[in-house]
């Protein structure tokens, strides 16, 4: 079966979860961890070289403060416990988003857990923290302009491709596979630029209940369809793309 070489998931859905069952919002977050867990052992099984998780974007800063110290908290604990599992497999960490906003104990273990894991050869992990689409865009222009106003870049020189190694996801490959979870069927700022042909898939289970069964399901529809990047199907069974 082929293998997407790239999956980015949105995890949505922990804060339903949680009140369907009379429990608090944290309680949401706090289970689902496991499916992350799941998703980063299934990715490196198969091969999949990269895996993005969009665990906290940009907007999240507008919910209930309580709820936000309560994500924070979660996110330290969760890189002091899963950081030497990580390393052992072999998994390299990277963190994605504006962090001026950020905890700095947090943002310490962010960088301490990239440093560690840098070199490491197997699944290139991505984790998306106060992240948004048009962030990232606008965070990318704003390079590209210093460099032009330095000299050291003409503005005729800049293409897609040296866009795109101004965003956060440079030198990895595009996603191929998208899944989001919890019902709803958009991508939430989430990744703009590099989801322009990436194949999108939709769950309705909420990111708690997301287990190796959905994964499968969504790992078998990306397989069966014909990626033709603004080709013809003729093209594409020519090898043109």
């Amino acid at each position: 079966m082929r293998v997407p070489r790239h999956v980015a998931i949105i995890m949505d859905g922990n804060g339903r979860w949680a009140a369907n069952r009379g429990l608090p919002r944290g309680a949401g977050h706090r289970a689902g961890l496991k499916p992350v867990r799941l998703c980063i052992e299934e990715c490196a099984r198969r091969g999949v070289e990269a895996l993005t998780l969009f665990a906290f974007s940009s907007e999240n800063w507008k919910r209930p403060i309580t709820e936000v110290g309560l994500l924070m908290q979660l996110f330290l604990e969760a890189l002091d416990r899963e950081i030497d599992e990580l390393a052992t497999r072999g998994v390299s960490l990277r963190f994605i988003g504006e962090r001026d906003g950020l905890p700095a104990a947090l943002a310490e273990r962010m960088r301490a857990a990239e440093a560690r894991t840098a070199a490491n050869p197997g699944l290139k992990l991505v984790i998306a923290v106060a992240y948004g689409g048009r962030w990232d865009i606008v965070s990318a222009a704003r390079r590209l302009a210093t460099e032009v106003r330095a000299g050291a870049l003409e503005p005729g020189q800049i293409d897609e491709a040296r866009f795109a190694a101004a965003l956060a996801l440079d030198g990895l490959p595009e996603p191929d596979l998208f899944i989001r979870t919890g019902g709803d069927r958009r991508i939430s700022n989430f990744l703009l630029w590099n989801l322009a042909y990436t194949e999108l898939w939709f769950s309705d289970l909420l990111w708690p209940e997301f287990d190796g069964v959905e994964l499968e399901r969504a790992f078998a529809d990306f397989a069966s369809r014909e990626r033709r990047f603004g080709l013809t199907s003729e093209q594409v069974g020519a090898g043109a793309c």
